[in-house]
């Protein structure tokens, strides 16, 4: 099978389904942030070291594969495909992985700008990019009511689980954390 097809030559593409629709158009621009989200979640895989961290970054690319399947579905056929669901339970995953690591971090006195350790700054990268996947998203779901609110709620927990792996990233390498000292 060639990884080409020429179909998308003219700046159309495919949903599941079938329908096509221009590749500028808020679903894909939604999907393909997830992509790239998915794909920072990868890099940061690569500069973390805790096996409980890295095993719950595998869980939530698995997540985002489901989030990406639903974003890249043409509503109005995907009751009749097979496309993953999330589930509640995808969101208390990441909330209870917050706690859990929340009891271990300093409480937050100040904001901290990213940095510390490459793994805590790809980290945040990646929460950049989540949070803007939530952005297209709710723009999307403004446009089209068929939007799952569950796809809101995990991006929204799994960008607060992101920022509290970076600090916990640093905290597990000793590394102080970088506290915002705004000018006055």
């Amino acid at each position: 099978m060639k990884i080409y097809t020429k179909t998308g030559d003219k700046g159309t593409t495919a949903l599941i389904g079938g329908t096509r629709v221009p590749k500028s158009h808020l679903r894909i621009e939604s999907y393909g942030t997830v992509d790239e989200l998915n794909s920072w979640i990868g890099v940061c895989l690569d500069h973390i070291t805790d096996e409980a961290s890295r095993n719950t970054l595998r869980e939530i690319q698995d997540r985002l594969f489901t989030v990406g399947s639903a974003l890249a579905c043409d509503p109005e056929k995907e009751p009749k495909l097979k496309i993953p669901d999330l589930h509640a339970h995808d969101v208390e995953f990441l909330e209870k992985e917050i706690d859990r690591m929340n009891e271990i971090l300093e409480p937050m006195r100040a904001f901290i700008l990213p940095g510390g350790t490459p793994g805590a700054s790809f980290l945040h990268v990646a929460r950049c990019v989540c949070r803007r996947a939530e952005r297209l998203c709710v723009s999307l779901q403004e446009v089209d009511q068929d939007l799952e609110v569950l796809i809101l709620q995990y991006l929204n927990r799994l960008s607060d689980y992101l920022f509290v792996l970076a600090r916990y990233a640093g905290h597990l390498a000793g590394v102080e954390e970088i506290k915002w000292k705004p000018r006055v």
